[in-house]
């Protein structure tokens, strides 16, 4: 499988090559606050599975070995590392995908941290688009 994406503005591409080991929405507040969403799809690959194919991506530690990267220009939360917790894997933000469907979510991880609102998402009133 061979996956390409990029951030909001373009200014970082990147290119995945290989089969995820899992596909997961996360609910910690860490990934609440870097993305600002109540939750975050993300694919698990082999560090050598990505190749960033365009731009530099920016490099934080977010808390403790959780290290968050992602477009200096327009922000977008890209990619996750964490070689304390997870050696030689790279979490991606399913959702920078060029084909975001391509990788649907397995499993939810950190549901401990998960909004109380989330579960009942299926009960609010739904518009294809944003309503008049």
């Amino acid at each position: 499988m061979t996956l390409t994406g990029q951030c909001l503005c373009g200014a970082i591409r990147y290119r995945l090559v290989g089969d995820p080991k899992v596909v997961a929405v996360c609910h910690c507040r860490d990934c609440q606050r870097a993305a600002g969403a109540p939750a975050v799809a993300w694919g698990m690959f082999p560090e050598a599975a990505l190749t960033v194919t365009q731009g530099t991506p920016k490099t934080i530690n977010s808390s403790g070995t959780a290290m968050r990267s992602f477009c200096p220009d327009c922000g977008t939360g890209l990619f996750y590392r964490n070689a304390a917790v997870l050696p030689g894997l790279v979490d991606v933000q399913t959702a920078t995908l060029d084909d975001p469907e391509a990788l649907p979510p397995r499993v939810q991880v950190q549901t401990a941290e998960r909004l109380g609102w989330m579960p009942h998402l299926h009960e609010l009133p739904a518009f294809e688009r944003y309503p008049g």
